[in-house]
Order: structure tokens, then C-alpha cells, then sequence
């Protein structure tokens, strides 16, 4: 299969095109101009610069395409809702339109399970109505999201919606990678008793879901919610990166709901005063971090013979050893450091 890959230069492109290659799959990956595509290049595949926010440069990478993965995204840019709004909706719309117009057989957008918000009493599975917590990055991905179930309703797009929880493996200077430099550097917290589950997975077994969302028979038109249901706390993960990279686990527990006043108030500074970077403390992260809530992946389980092969822990090991192999992230845009747009998921 010949497969365009949107955001292809990102954490988890990276290692989707691994994956696609060992398959025997051709790969090629749409790429924003002022992208460092060297890795991709060395390895001779072929980079088409474009824009998903502007359709005609879609044209070109579209040509000849039999699937499209859509990953690229704006995500952790402290921006108005209007920019994401104009990458994460109109650019997934613009993609849609381009694969429609190609005549593509597949077309495998990753979500985000962010679409469902932060408030359940048990497992969400896919049923569950899109409510996301009010910040531009969730906000927009449900919207990207009820527009591929638009597309595939009324213009029959062969599309499939992946919805993972919050990816890390190694490449993630985004996640992991600044949860470890936290704790090495003795600033790590606990948000409240720290016993939550936190809804993460694998970068691997995100891959092995977009690699089935573009193969197996029963994909298309269908929606997954992709994780490991075998979840960890909160303070269990935190543990367990310290204890990998060597370091003290966090022991500082700060209140849930004062950590969370004060991070709106910090947003509020930030957006008084116009500043472009994302301020170090925000509501999504406290939710995130201090907020229990599970997801279901028995449909995944059951229509795509989905299941998660690397657990949390091995999961931390594997990027921790990553993590003090690579040091500081590098200063261009790559597999571990991702231009704006190129989304890492979750």
C-alpha cells in the first residue's frame, strides 16, 4: 500500500513509518516547508512540502496515494482558539477534501481521547457523547473528529478515527520528556493523593492500531478508542520514571482543586498579557495529571484484534533509556522534536 502520512515528521510518525516500511508499505510523508526532513531523507523516503491549511499544496502528495494516516495537529502552542481551530479543523477538512478528491481506499485520522472531557464514573467507550474539556487542543480535535464522521456519513470517505490516550515512548521531549526533567531536576509534584489512574499508552501499540486502522476489513467508517487498560496511578508512574532515570521520587502532594485556581489564574495572566509561551501550569495538565478516568478498547479488542503489548511499566523503562541516552532535545525539528503542527497524540 502506498501511504501519505500527514505530520509524518513527528514523535509518533517517526515510528509508524517503521512500522509501515517493515510491512513492506511505501511511505511518503507531507512535511510543512520549513520542516528538517534530513532523517526522512537519509532513508529515502519522500518528503512532499505542503501545508495542510493550504489545499493546493495537498495535491501534489496526494497523487498516486492508496491510504492517507492524518497526524499532523497543532498541540501544547499557547495560540487563540482561532489558529488551532484553522490547523486541527479547517486543515483536517482540507485533508479530507484532497483524499476524497484522490480517490484514496483508507483514510486513518488520529484523535484523541481528550474528545470525551475529564468527568466519568467508569470505562468511556466509544458511545460516549464528545465533550472536551475547554482548551483549544481538545476543543478542536472534537470538532476534526465530527468532521471525519461528516465525511464519512455524507461523502463516503473510507475513514477511520483513532482515539489514543496520551502517547510517551521514546522521541517524547514533549510528555515524558519534561515529566523527567522535572523530577531529575527535584521539581516534581504529586497532584493530590496521587491514587488516580492516568490515561496513558505506548507508542508502539498506538502504531499497531493505525497500522490496523489502515489494513483490516472492519476499520472503515469505524471509531477505536486506543490504551492500556491496564492503567497505572498517578504516583505509580511518577515512581516509576524516577526510579528508572535514578532519580527521588516526587514526595511534594499539592491540593487538586488550589493547583487547579491557580492555574487559571495563570492563564489569565498569560492571555492579559499576550505572551506566546504556554504558561507552566495550565487547567488541562492539572486535569490530566489529577484526574481518574478510564477508557474502554473492547471494541478495539474485539473488531480489530487489538491488544496492548507493552505494559506501562516496561513502557517507562524502554523511554526512560531513551531519555538518558538522548540528554538535551535537539534544537531543529525531528523525530524528538517536532515542528507546531505535528501532533504527538493523546
Amino acid at each position: 500500500m502506498d501511504v501519505l502520512i500527514t505530520g509524518g515528521n513527528g514523535f509518533v510518525g517517526h515510528h509508524l513509518i517503521q512500522a509501515l516500511i517493515d510491512r513492506g508499505d511505501r511511505v511518503r510523508v507531507l512535511a510543512l516547508p520549513q520542516e528538517n526532513v534530513d532523517w526522512l531523507e537519509e532513508r529515502g523516503i519522500t518528503t512532499h512540502r505542503g501545508d495542510i491549511c493550504r489545499p493546493a499544496t495537498l495535491t501534489a502528495a496526494m497523487q498516486g496515494a492508496e491510504a492517507v494516516v492524518h497526524l499532523a495537529a497543532m498541540m501544547h502552542v499557547w495560540r487563540p482558539l482561532s489558529d488551532y481551530r484553522r490547523v486541527n479543523v479547517t486543515g483536517t477538512e482540507n485533508v479530507c477534501n484532497a483524499a476524497l478528491a484522490a480517490g484514496v481506499d483508507r483514510f486513518v485520522h488520529m484523535s484523541s481521547s481528550s474528545v470525551y472531557g475529564m468527568a466519568s464514573s467508569g470505562p468511556v467507550d466509544e458511545s460516549f457523547p464528545l465533550s472536551p474539556f475547554p482548551d483549544p487542543y481538545p476543543v478542536t480535535k472534537a470538532e476534526a473528529d465530527r468532521v471525519l464522521q461528516r465525511k464519512i456519513a455524507d461523502d463516503g470517505l473510507p475513514g477511520v478515527i483513532i482515539r489514543p490516550d496520551q502517547i510517551f515512548g521514546p522521541g517524547d521531549r514533549l510528555h515524558f520528556g519534561a515529566a523527567a526533567d522535572r523530577i531529575r531536576a527535584g521539581k516534581g509534584i504529586v497532584v493530590g493523593r496521587g491514587d488516580n489512574r492516568i490515561p496513558l499508552v505506548y507508542v508502539t501499540d498506538v502504531v499497531e492500531a493505525l497500522v490496523l486502522g489502515l489494513h483490516h476489513d472492519r476499520a472503515a467508517g469505524q471509531v477505536f478508542n486506543i490504551t492500556n487498560d491496564m492503567p497505572m496511578t498517578q504516583e505509580e508512574f511518577m515512581r516509576a520514571i524516577a526510579q528508572a532515570i535514578g532519580a527521588r521520587p516526587p514526595h511534594r502532594h499539592v491540593p487538586y482543586r488550589p493547583l487547579y485556581a491557580a492555574a487559571s489564574a495563570v492563564e489569565r495572566v498569560a492571555l492579559w498579557t499576550h505572551t506566546s509561551h504556554r504558561p507552566p501550569v495550565t487547567r488541562l495538565g492539572v486535569a490530566f495529571i489529577g484526574t481518574d478516568i478510564r477508557f474502554s478498547i473492547d471494541k478495539a479488542r474485539r473488531d480489530l484484534g487489538y491488544s496492548p503489548h507493552v505494559g506501562l511499566h516496561e513502557g517507562v523503562r524502554i523511554a526512560a533509556s531513551w531519555y538518558q541516552r538522548q540528554g538535551h532535545a535537539p534544537s531543529t525539528p525531528g523525530p524528538d522534536r517536532p515542528a507546531e503542527r505535528v501532533a504527538q497524540g493523546g
